[in-house]
């Protein structure tokens, strides 16, 4: 039974209990409280002789606030609902209300807010109790008539009908569930809701021997024909499958993710150890291999980091140097209780290292987010191969993904998982290093990835940003807008510059590693480019020069005349700059470029650099004045046409640190420069050799220029 009023009556019967015992004439905290958010109210005991000791004190005095206190306090209360005080002394001087007026008139609206959530999650949980018990009474009666096929009639446990199947996987679900249900809802109804018979689901075996895999996705990245977009999703006989395999995977990515000796040395995984605990684990010949763990604290609370890890629109975002495209197949679950606790989505993504050397991983995969018991949340995915058989797959997710702990202050910690089966043949040599450690798809990737993500999220909500960071930003909103260009600027190029097969690379030569490889593609009603012809031109090499010596000489402005042609040996100074992680490396900024030959700005460019452990990036791309001072002025900048370009800078593989600790790098750099340029403003024109050649002249000769300047650089350093 509901009691609405339970909290009312305890709430009338503390006031009054606090007020008998205080002393007389003296002015306590707790002779305020707020009724409804719009009253103070003041109780007295009488005195002297009136005072009857078997009596509580009745007499009650309120103090009702003006309309306008209770405006300002509540347009207050949605930006700060728990005032400091100094906040509130302030919004007494202002409202002429006495401090601890403010005070339990915020502590009794927050606690009205959290009766009127608790009403409405108690009702969101009664809906979904109902649900699952008529699912599971269906499911119970479809049982009661299934029929043997033979002889027509009960069936028998051994020849158990598709009915049962999905009954007893179904079961094991909703029983799981409703016991969560049940723990939460006791404290809003008056006893436990009774659990469903224990039925145990048969065990899955993980292996992928004998299972198929999914297909390849091919297609036109900009606007062509896609074909991971018209993939169907699974059919009514998979999902009981999908079901099982998920709680099979959280419970196996439990497991690994706080296991320690002997099952992770250094946090790299023993697999003779692994075979030992998950028997059903092993894979099929001719695949390898690769795992990883880490674990890091974020500057995000548990609730944001869910939320991204499970909206894919945010989850590729944030990730846009690892994935280069994503997509929710199916939701089979949104959760319970309004968030995504319990949440189950049909996904298919593609993995990716910036560079067209090595091939994109593509998975067809469940993800699961539970909350556990000790309130921690899990996410964790798993290859469905045997729902999309293919003879051409090369990689499979074994359970992978993260773990998140709540921290004080807004921090979490995250220990991240990625277990796969990988055929990396087709890998480019000077790639292979680095690949078969396992760092460039690995844990410390995603680990280190969304550690500079979270830094520059919270340096883009930001208020308290000094004066001197800005320069010529002159208000928050142009700040975002700012940030938000640059994060768009950095999706393009990263989902442009690997090697997806949304998109088709052609090789202009053979000479070696340093090959350059173009495309193009057609720009048309796309307010975020301009329209036509776009060609995107890419090399990868390896240049003899530590990761973070090139990252430094790139993002210098005084160093650009070195190697951008473009900039025709003018002067570049820089007009804004935003820091946006602790790496001084990390950072947005606005240049402007000088003509040799004029005195005037000719150019605006666009810049933003980041690094962490495992890689760094420098990218920009020109923009036009007007449509930058609507932007700097809290424009939308989602209408300003650009085409990025920059470099990709990743280290040539693992080595060991000074305590003997695999580490990337081992002291030379890969290098991938890719452009994008407009050869033609008219959308339906043809594509002329002449601007092929001249865009690969440019690219080796930046190419060029950069290896002179940053080998003389590293030779006089040494």
């Amino acid at each position: 039974m509901f009691q609405p009023n339970t909290f009312e009556s305890h709430h009338m019967f503390d006031m009054t209990r606090r007020s008998s015992e205080s002393d007389l004439g003296k002015l306590k905290e707790d002779d305020y409280e707020t009724k409804s958010g719009t009253e103070t109210m003041e109780m007295e005991a009488p005195s002297g002789d009136d005072q009857d000791p078997s009596q509580h004190p009745k007499r009650k005095r309120y103090h009702r606030h003006t309309q306008r206190q209770i405006q300002e306090m509540e347009a207050f209360f949605k930006e700060c609902p728990h005032p400091d005080d100094k906040q509130r002394k302030e919004l007494s001087r202002e409202l002429g209300l006495e401090p601890l007026q403010v005070k339990f008139w915020f502590q009794n609206k927050r606690t009205q807010m959290k009766a009127q959530h608790e009403r409405h999650e108690n009702q969101i949980l009664k809906a979904e109790n109902q649900k699952l018990r008529a699912e599971n009474n269906r499911y119970k009666e479809a049982l009661g008539n299934a029929t043997c096929p033979n002889c027509g009639g009960p069936a028998a446990l051994g020849e158990m009908s598709f009915d049962e199947q999905h009954l007893r996987i179904e079961n094991a679900r909703l029983r799981e569930e409703i016991d969560r249900i049940s723990g939460i809802a006791a404290k809003y109804v008056g006893k436990p809701l009774s659990s469903f018979p224990h039925l145990t689901p048969r065990s899955l075996d993980l292996g992928f021997t004998n299972l198929g895999t999914q297909s390849g996705f091919v297609g036109e990245m900009y606007g062509g024909c896609d074909l991971i977009r018209s993939i169907s999703g699974p059919s009514e006989a998979d999902k009981p499958m999908i079901v099982e395999l998920a709680v099979a995977a959280m419970e196996e990515f439990l497991r690994m993710a706080q296991a320690g000796d002997p099952l992770w040395t250094d946090q790299v995984l023993n697999e003779d150890e692994y075979l030992r605990t998950f028997p059903r684990g092993i894979g099929p010949l001719g695949l390898r291999s690769e795992a990883s763990r880490e674990s890091t604290v974020v500057i995000m609370n548990h609730v944001n980091l869910v939320e991204i890890l499970m909206d894919v629109n945010q989850w590729s975002s944030v990730f846009c140097g690892i994935v280069s495209r994503a997509m929710t197949i199916e939701v089979l679950s949104t959760g319970v209780a309004g968030n995504y606790n319990g949440a189950l989505q049909v996904m298919t993504a593609e993995f990716q290292v910036p560079s067209p050397l090595v091939p994109t991983r593509e998975n067809y995969f469940v993800r699961y987010c539970k909350q556990h018991s000790d309130g921690t949340w899990a996410v964790v995915d798993v290859s469905l191969d045997n729902l999309r058989p293919s003879p051409t797959s090369k990689c499979r997710r074994r359970p992978s993904g993260c773990l998140i702990q709540e921290l004080p202050n807004g921090y979490s910690k995250v220990i991240w998982v990625e277990h796969v089966e990988v055929d990396d043949r087709s890998v480019h040599n000077i790639y292979k290093p680095l690949v078969n450690s396992g760092l460039a798809f690995g844990a410390k990737r995603w680990v280190a990835t969304l550690d500079r993500q979270c830094e520059r999220l919270a340096s883009s909500m930001a208020n308290n940003i000094p004066a001197g960071d800005l320069c010529v930003i002159t208000s928050p909103e142009g700040r975002k807008s700012m940030l938000k260009l640059a994060e768009r600027m950095v999706t393009s190029f990263c989902t442009g510059v690997g090697a997806s097969t949304a998109h088709a690379w052609t090789t202009l030569s053979a000479t070696g590693s340093d090959d350059v490889r173009v495309m193009t593609r057609k720009s048309m009603d796309d307010p975020g480019r301009p329209p036509g012809i776009v060609l995107s031109a890419a090399t990868s090499f390896w240049i003899p020069v530590p990761p973070r010596r090139i990252f430094d000489f790139l993002r210098d402005e005084n160093s650009r005349s070195e190697w951008d042609i473009l900039s025709n040996g003018g002067l570049v100074q820089e007009m804004a700059h935003i820091a946006n992680g602790r790496d001084p490396g990390n950072c947005v900024s606005l240049l402007r470029v000088n003509s040799a030959n004029s005195s005037q700005s000719n150019m605006l460019v666009l810049q933003e650099s980041c690094t962490d452990s495992t890689g760094s990036y420098v990218i920009y791309a020109p923009v036009d004045i007007v449509a930058m001072n609507m932007v700097l002025s809290g424009g939308d900048p989602d209408y300003v046409a650009l085409l990025p370009s920059g470099f990709a800078i990743l280290p040539d593989g693992p080595g060991l640190n000074g305590g003997g600790i695999l580490e990337v790098g081992s002291g030379g750099s890969l290098l991938t420069v890719a452009f994008q340029i407009l050869v033609d403003s008219v959308p339906t024109a043809k594509l002329s050799l002449g601007s092929v050649a001249t865009v690969n002249s440019l690219i080796k000769c930046t190419v060029e220029r950069i290896k002179a300047a940053v080998m003389t650089d590293n030779a006089s350093c040494r």
